[in-house]
């Protein structure tokens, strides 16, 4: 590939990602406002709204998952000039965002009957993480059919929808917490618990403002997806399934695993828990970065698979890899450097800062097999090659990286335990491992496109 050739790939890359990282950055900052608000109630309001997050993002981020599939979809769809494929796929993903959605509901109603009675949690904080969940859950359809027309409209390469209508959600998310908060304009005064109004509020928000958005835009009417409305085709929804449900336990295994690593921590104390959460909550901001060209890569891949440029697709894949790692290179120095006044921004209590401080200098080690692992992740998806994706994460994460973590941060099997240092080595060789193996596997399927052994159905 010649220099020439990367910086016009890069160019392409980094156009999709940008209004990706955008619209990524400020979902995690209406996060950040939610708590920001609610602390101003009181720590109990404050916990409340922390509880119930830890709650619903993984079930939320479960199905966002499922819906992920689109985009490759849509995208190789696209590749192949095959509009008709587009809409009757997003139609049918719909009614996959429907479905889970409404499951979610009834599972909630179902089970707080049983699960009420038993949750050893003081009373008030008990009763605003259940209301807040109870306001939420109205909002998952908004939210799920939003990501439906989210990877409809990026898998077609139009991203900065996306960001702009991410921008009007913030934008409603504040003054609505406000109102339903602190009981402003005649409503009545919910604690932390106004949060999950406000954020329902703000997904159905979302979702109407994407639809107006793909109803009229010119460079969508090529698709008519109201020409495609149709009843649940099983067959169709199955071969959507079989693509996201792999994704989704993909993210579910990650996710799930700095969860569980935080309770594991919390015997040593409450000093090492917000170090460790500290170190987690920054490198997940560095996160968007790799996530944002990830999801560009699976657009590029996936058309250029679908037009069958196949070496298109290939050089994308290197192009990809090559970018992140010089932002990698970036951003690790970058912690490295000012790791103290990062920690810094979290809390003013010097122990903590101290603990902070040190895993961030292997929070930065981490960086590196994180953007490979998620790329090349993001690669594969254009490939429609997703079920080694969910077996590499698993053994990777949970096999590897976890089991060592364990090893190293609480017995003494190997060397003195390290507490919570140990656990990012295990993050690190567990990543490591993601890495090498999605890397190899996308060499594997790299081949067998060229040997015209890769299905594109």
């Amino acid at each position: 590939m010649t220099l020439e050739k990367f910086f016009a790939d890069t160019r392409s890359l980094v156009k999709l990602a940008y209004p990706i990282l955008i619209a990524q950055l400020i979902q995690n900052l209406m996060s950040f406002a939610d708590t920001v608000m609610a602390g101003r109630v009181s720590a109990t309001d404050m916990a409340a709204v922390a509880v119930a997050s830890s709650v619903w993002l993984p079930i939320i981020l479960t199905i966002y998952g499922v819906i992920m599939a689109l985009s490759a979809i849509v995208s190789q769809f696209s590749g192949r000039k095959n509009y008709t494929g587009i809409a009757r796929s997003t139609v049918q993903t719909g009614w996959i965002a429907i479905i889970l959605s409404i499951l979610v509901i009834g599972l909630f109603y179902g089970l707080k009957p049983l699960i009420e009675p038993n949750l050893d949690l003081e009373p008030k904080l008990q009763q605003l993480m259940l209301d807040y969940l109870g306001y939420i859950v109205w909002g998952g359809p908004g939210f799920c059919l939003y990501v439906v027309l989210r990877n409809f409209a990026e898998g077609m390469s139009y991203t900065k929808p996306t960001m702009i209508i991410s921008i009007i959600g913030l934008l409603i998310n504040i003054p609505a917490n406000y109102v339903f908060i602190y009981g402003e304009f005649g409503f009545p005064e919910l604690g932390g618990a106004g949060c999950g109004i406000a954020t329902a509020i703000v997904y159905w928000a979302m979702f109407f403002g994407l639809l107006v958005y793909v109803s009229i835009s010119k460079n969508l009417k090529k698709v008519s997806l109201r020409n495609a409305i149709a009843r649940p085709d099983v067959q169709e929804i199955f071969s959507i399934l079989r693509l996201g449900v792999p994704i989704a336990l993909s993210l579910l295994f990650e996710v799930s695993l700095f969860s569980v690593v935080a309770i594991i921590l919390a015997p040593f104390g409450s000093e090492v828990v917000a170090s460790h959460q500290i170190a987690i909550n920054f490198s997940g901001m560095i996160f968007m970065v790799p996530l944002s060209i990830a999801m560009a890569v699976t657009i590029k891949v996936g058309f250029a698979v679908g037009e069958n440029k196949l070496e298109e697709a290939k050089q994308m894949c290197t192009t990809s890899m090559w970018l992140g790692f010089i932002i990698a290179i970036v951003t690790a120095s970058a912690t490295i450097i000012f790791r103290e006044q990062i920690a810094l921004i979290y809390t003013t209590e010097m122990a903590v800062v101290s603990l902070a401080a040190n895993l961030m200098f292997l929070a930065a080690l981490f960086q590196f097999s994180d953007f490979i692992q998620v790329i090349s992740a993001g690669a594969l998806r254009g490939y429609k090659d997703t079920k080694s994706i969910l077996y590499i994460t698993f053994v990777s994460y949970w096999v590897v990286g976890l089991s060592l973590g364990t090893i190293l941060g609480i017995t003494d099997w190997i060397v003195p335990q390290l507490g919570p240092a140990g656990f990012w080595i295990g993050f690190i060789l567990g990543l490591t491992t993601a890495a090498i193996l999605l890397a190899w596997r996308l060499k594997v399927i790299q081949r067998r496109a060229k040997l015209g052994l890769l299905t594109t159905n």
